[in-house]
């Protein structure tokens, strides 16, 4: 059923006229343009397709549009601030977190809501928070690096 649905996304308010039942995946990528969030499997099991929904980690091939009514979205494209990366982007520039760079919008946003939680985690903290990111390069070594090094930054990871 088609319907308006308001939310802020990226810090701006946004009205759509769209069916309900659509996820919120591919309202982000056909319907606004912002390709950065990934569809992966599907079935909310690889993380590609992480952003924040009210600070919180969602696989948005899972979640309706319905049901992110008057909430508060965070899509990969809304973390940095204009030119200036976001100290998670930098790190994983900087440790090279990644080879394809596929899952990388999807991991940075699970590192981000992690440090919002648990400004100062230890590797296990990172790791148990990024297990449901699937990265089929192999590069997670440089990514609990390169989260740990954002979480050291003069104003840690979080803004």
């Amino acid at each position: 059923m088609m319907r308006a649905v308001s939310l802020t996304l990226n810090g701006k308010p946004v009205r759509l006229d769209v069916d309900d039942s659509r996820m919120l995946l591919w309202v982000l990528r056909y319907d606004l343009g912002l390709t950065g969030t990934k569809y992966g499997c599907g079935a909310a099991l690889c993380g590609a397709c992480t952003v924040l929904v009210d600070n919180e980690p969602v696989h948005s091939c899972a979640t309706a549009v319905k049901d992110i009514e008057g909430r508060r979205v965070l899509t990969i494209e809304g973390l940095a601030r204009g030119e200036a990366l976001h100290p998670l982007q930098k790190a994983f520039l900087e440790h090279h977190a990644f080879q394809c760079g596929y899952c990388t919008p999807g991991m940075i946003l699970g590192a981000y809501a992690l440090l919002l939680k648990k400004p100062k985690p230890t590797a296990a903290d990172i790791s148990a928070a990024l297990e449901g990111h699937l990265c089929r390069c192999g590069s997670h070594v440089r990514i609990v690096d390169a989260v740990r090094d954002a979480a050291s930054a003069p104003k840690g990871g979080a803004r």
